[in-house]
């Protein structure tokens, strides 16, 4: 989201495309550490099932502003 905020203000629409790009490269390494997590026990597989299908759900608005400029 920080992101998304960043490269919002005053940029051209090429630009706040990358920092776009840049938020999803972030999820993707969000989504790392919630393996990580549930590998070591720190979350449940429930609550690796809810956080994964968020990511993915934000991945997918991500990508459809991203197009849509």
């Amino acid at each position: 989201m920080l992101n998304i905020a960043e490269g919002s203000t005053g940029q051209t629409k090429a630009v706040f495309k990358l920092f776009l790009s840049y938020a999803l490269r972030s999820a993707i390494e969000v989504v790392s550490c919630l393996f990580i997590a549930r590998k070591r026990g720190y979350i449940s597989d429930e609550k690796f099932k809810t956080l994964y299908d968020e990511y993915e759900a934000l991945v997918k608005m991500i990508t459809a502003l991203k197009k849509s400029i």
